[in-house]
């Protein structure tokens, strides 16, 4: 099967490397995404720029495929499932949640000369980043790409109602099923609330599961798929 890995904010597709290596060995094609603004030098692209990348790889599939968001990269995953339900046999949303139709993609951090850069460790300290140490928490640092400001502040537009017969999957790392399950139910996810067929997979690691647990987050996504 074809498995689509779109990264959150400041990662491009390089991030999927030790999970791409074991979904190989599984059988699998996974299709790790470089998005435009992420990995190709330009800082003038936008959320539908990303999101037009996305449905290429989509159409380019061999069947229909897994498409597997990160983080704020969950909402790419959820528009795209807006854009080609039929062509998507599941949606993986790994350590985020899809934002809503009217809302930004990603504004959560100061924009600086037209891009979002690395805001520091400040705002992830706890849960998300108890599982990285010093060596890589300063690699991260250094290699993390400034988003472009029209795809952080882009508006997320979800027209098909379609999407909500797409099987969703939500791969918990620095949170709990449980606790996903409960801020669904108090209406902070209103996307997943509506979702025929929602799923919840523990994983035991920090925000970024591809970085520290990589063989884990690929048997995951092999057995879901």
């Amino acid at each position: 099967m074809d498995v689509l890995l779109i990264a959150g904010l400041w990662l491009d597709g390089s991030a999927w490397a030790g999970v791409a290596s074991t979904l190989r060995s599984r059988g699998h094609r996974p299709v790790p995404l470089t998005l435009p603004g992420q990995g190709d030098g330009s800082s003038s692209a936008t959320l539908d720029d990303q999101l037009a990348a996305v449905l290429t790889a989509v159409d380019e599939a061999s069947d229909k495929a897994m498409v597997v968001g990160h983080s704020a990269a969950c909402t790419l995953a959820w528009l795209a499932a807006d854009a080609r339900p039929d062509k998507i046999s599941k949606v993986v949303l790994v350590g985020g949640f899809p934002a809503a139709d009217g809302k930004p993609y990603a504004d959560f951090f100061e924009l600086r000369g037209g891009v979002m850069p690395f805001p520091g460790w400040g705002p992830f300290e706890g849960p998300d980043s108890v599982d990285l140490d010093e060596e890589a928490r300063r690699a991260f640092a250094a290699a993390a790409i400034p988003v472009p400001e029209g795809v952080a502040t882009g508006i997320v537009r979800l027209t098909d109602e379609r999407r909500f017969e797409v099987p969703v999957v939500v791969i918990c790392p620095g949170f709990t099923p449980a606790q996903a399950k409960e801020w669904i139910n108090a209406g902070d996810v209103p996307e997943l609330a509506k979702v025929k067929n929602l799923d919840f997979v523990d994983i035991d690691s920090g925000h970024w599961p591809m970085h520290t647990k990589p063989a884990e987050l690929a048997r995951l996504l092999a057995e879901l798929s």
